[in-house]
C-alpha cells in the first residue's frame, strides 16, 4: 500500500553564503580564479566583522560549515567563525578564469565583446555548465549531510552567485542578476519545503 503523503525534501532549514573577504586583486576588480591570493589587511577586518552577523543569523544553531580550499576563504571562515572547524570542498572553488585570469571586465569585453561569463564560460578555463555541475555537486552533498541543518559555505563572488540560483532551482544565467561584494552573506531557508532567498550581500554594519 503506498502512502499519500510526500516526503520531506532533504533541504538545509539555513544556507548561509558566504563571499571571502577583499584580497589586492578583488579590489581592483582583477578576476581571481585560481590564484591562491590571501586577504588585505581590509579583507581581514571585514571577516572578523562579519562574526557577530553570523551568530545573529544562525540564532543559535550549530552550523555545518564548508569551505573553497582556495586560502581567502578559507582566511575569512577562520576569522567569521573561529569556532568552527570548516571541512574544505573543492566544488565551492571560484570559476577557473583559464585565458581570462588576472583581467577585469573591461579588459576581457575589449578582446571579446560578446563575452558573457553566466552563457559561456572562459577560454582554456571552465564552461558554465562545468561550473553550474560542481554547484550540483555541492547541493547533493548538502541533501545527504545537511538536511533539516543550518549550513554555511564560505565561498566567491561568482560560484556563490551560481551556487545560490541552483539553490533556488533557477539556471545558472540567474546569477548574474545577484550581485554581491566581498564579505558579504546571502541568506536562504526552507519554506514550506522549498529554499528561498530571504536576504542577499548583508554585511556587518
Amino acid at each position: 500500500m503506498t502512502s499519500d503523503r510526500t516526503a520531506a525534501p532533504s533541504i538545509p532549514a539555513l544556507l548561509l553564503v558566504v563571499r571571502h573577504g577583499a584580497t589586492e586583486w578583488s579590489v581592483v576588480g582583477r578576476h581571481t580564479g585560481r590564484t591562491d591570493l590571501p586577504l588585505t589587511d581590509l579583507g581581514e577586518q571585514q571577516s572578523l566583522a562579519l562574526a557577530p552577523l553570523l551568530e545573529r543569523l544562525l540564532d543559535g544553531r550549530d552550523p555545518l560549515v564548508f569551505t573553497s580550499p582556495l586560502e581567502r576563504a578559507v582566511r575569512t571562515a577562520e576569522l567569521a567563525l573561529p569556532l568552527s572547524v570548516p571541512e574544505p570542498v573543492p566544488a565551492l572553488m571560484e570559476y577557473d578564469y583559464g585565458e581570462y585570469e588576472g583581467l577585469t571586465s573591461t579588459e576581457i569585453l575589449l578582446r571579446d565583446p560578446t563575452w558573457d561569463l553566466f552563457e559561456g564560460g572562459c577560454p582554456a578555463g571552465e564552461s558554465v555548465l562545468q561550473v553550474t555541475a560542481r554547484c550540483d555537486a555541492f547541493r547533493a552533498k548538502i541533501e545527504r549531510v545537511g538536511a533539516g541543518r543550518a549550513v554555511v559555505a564560505f565561498t566567491h563572488g561568482h560560484l556563490s552567485r551560481i551556487l545560490t540560483a541552483r539553490f533556488l532551482d533557477l539556471p545558472a544565467s540567474a546569477g548574474a542578476s545577484l550581485w554581491n561584494d566581498t564579505a558579504t552573506i546571502g541568506v536562504i531557508h526552507d519554506h514550506r519545503g522549498r529554499m528561498v532567498m530571504i536576504g542577499w550581500n548583508l554585511r556587518a554594519s
